[in-house]
């Protein structure tokens, strides 16, 4: 395997050269974000920009190798060729599998969403730049992946199916919807709720870690909570929420469902988990610790879970899309799986 100090040195690199982008721009880079944004309009500027800015931070030595370091990296000298199956939900979204990886010494086949195909082939580009030696461990397919040992694959139930199908002979992780969730009490500061909203809106809450339902107590009132979330409301001038927003809305008045609506969000009492874009589910409790035993039931749904002191894991308000790396999707040591293998 390549040497690991090499590896990290070229994410340390790529972190400096994003840190220099986001304080005093780049027009190479600007470029691509202007394509990514062309071929994905849901990929608004300001949120590549915010992603962007969040991977300059953590591509540092100091976190890189604090992450790294229970991990018995440097014994691994089995490589093998690690299929990766990115979904294009929010930019970047499989670059912590890309990371993961090449760090554990591995090779990688990176096949990536027809929605996200600009941003990590053009980092690819400078991390190779930064370490030549890699450009022999980093593949992206096209069509079909073949020779890999084990595989890695990010999407919906539905493609969950058929990953199972395709990779399931093979050492795998396969992800599945997930969604977080709050929790709140009634009690939550005006702050606490507006940074909620980035929770929520960030991506325009196309995220696995957007929140997409709130728990609240029996007598809440919500004229907090959207009071506290207004100065969020331009997110409705993307006309692809927009969009999103009037036709939700539609389809809930014309199915005579109660809903609060605050001209950029629509709230429903509902169930389940996953709720359209510009829709937020909430469910209604009465007691905490019965609200724990049946989120604990439902863990597997639940990618977080924004709360104070409701949960051990929980995220602080706000924090939801800045997960550092050792937040693994779906709690699974990614870095564990591929160096067993």
């Amino acid at each position: 395997m390549m040497a690991y100090n090499a590896i990290v040195q070229a994410f340390v690199k790529l972190g400096g050269y994003l840190q220099d982008f986001c304080e005093n721009g780049n027009p190479e880079l600007q470029e691509q974000l202007l394509r990514a944004e062309q071929q994905n309009s849901w990929f608004a500027q300001d949120n590549l920009h915010f992603c962007l800015k969040h991977w300059a931070t953590q591509l540092t030595a100091d976190n890189l190798n604090s992450w790294l370091e229970p991990y018995a990296i440097s014994q691994n000298d089995n490589a093998k060729n690690i299929g990766v199956v990115m979904a294009g939900n929010i930019p970047l979204v499989g670059f912590h599998d890309f990371i993961c990886a090449l760090c554990a010494g591995h090779k990688i086949q990176a096949k990536l969403s027809s929605n996200d195909t600009v941003l990590l082939p053009y980092l690819t580009t400078k991390l190779i730049e930064f370490e030549p030696s890699l450009k022999n461990q980093i593949q992206f397919v096209d069509g079909k992946m073949e020779g890999f040992d084990a595989v890695i694959a990010t999407g919906s139930n539905n493609t969950s199916r058929y990953f199972e199908y395709y990779f399931g002979k093979k050492p795998n992780i396969i992800r599945k919807n997930r969604n977080a969730i709050a929790v709140l009490t009634g009690k939550e500061t005006a702050e606490e709720l507006f940074s909620l909203g980035n929770d929520i809106f960030r991506y325009f809450g196309l995220g696995c870690r957007n929140v997409s339902k709130l728990y609240v107590p029996e007598d809440y009132n919500f004229d907090v909570f959207f009071t506290a979330i207004f100065d969020h409301k331009d997110i409705v001038n993307q006309h692809k929420y927009a969009n999103n927003y009037d036709y939700n809305k539609t389809v809930y008045l014309m199915s005579e469902f109660k809903i609060l609506d605050n001209g950029f969000l629509i709230l429903k009492e509902d169930e389940s988990f996953a709720s359209p874009i510009a829709s937020l589910f909430f469910e209604r409790y009465s007691d905490l610790d019965a609200l724990k035993s049946n989120v604990t039931e439902k863990q597997d749904e639940i990618q977080c879970i924004v709360s104070k002191d409701f949960d051990p894991n929980e995220v602080p308000f706000g924090q939801t899309q800045l997960p550092n790396l050792k937040d693994y999707a779906d709690g699974v040591d990614t870095m564990d799986f591929l160096l067993q293998l």
